[in-house]
């Protein structure tokens, strides 16, 4: 499994980004994939996940109504729109998932596949 994510980008407060991450050698029907974050100086933290048919979204609850996760099998792309961005959303946004991973969620040793991260940064 290989994940290739989007470049991030730096932000005002309030505004918008939209993470992607492409993936291949995931069977797709069978997985859950998740994003995560880690902002300097803090440990990483499940951000969202969203299940192997697209359903059962799980949020990180300070993100929960700003944030959106979702797939498109046909493009094999996993995608995290953020809205209302805050300061403290700033972090390296990986995606993960792993052949155990059957139903979300946070328990990162469950996941084997991670992305190289990306670098999303809000600015007052």
């Amino acid at each position: 499994v290989q994940f290739v994510e989007s470049v991030g980008g730096l932000v005002q407060a309030v505004g918008s980004l939209r993470l992607a991450c492409t993936y291949s050698g995931l069977p797709y029907d069978e997985v859950a994939i998740a994003w995560f974050r880690q902002a300097p100086g803090k440990d990483r933290e499940g951000v969202s996940c969203i299940g192997r048919n697209g359903d059962g979204m799980v949020y990180k609850d300070s993100v929960k109504g700003r944030f959106t996760i979702s797939r498109d099998p046909a493009k094999n792309t996993l995608y995290l729109q953020m809205d209302s961005l805050k300061p403290e959303d700033t972090a390296t946004y990986y995606c993960a998932t792993g052949l155990r991973v059957i139903s979300c969620t946070f328990q990162q040793h469950e996941y084997k596949y991670w992305g190289k991260g990306t670098q999303v940064t809000v600015s007052l």
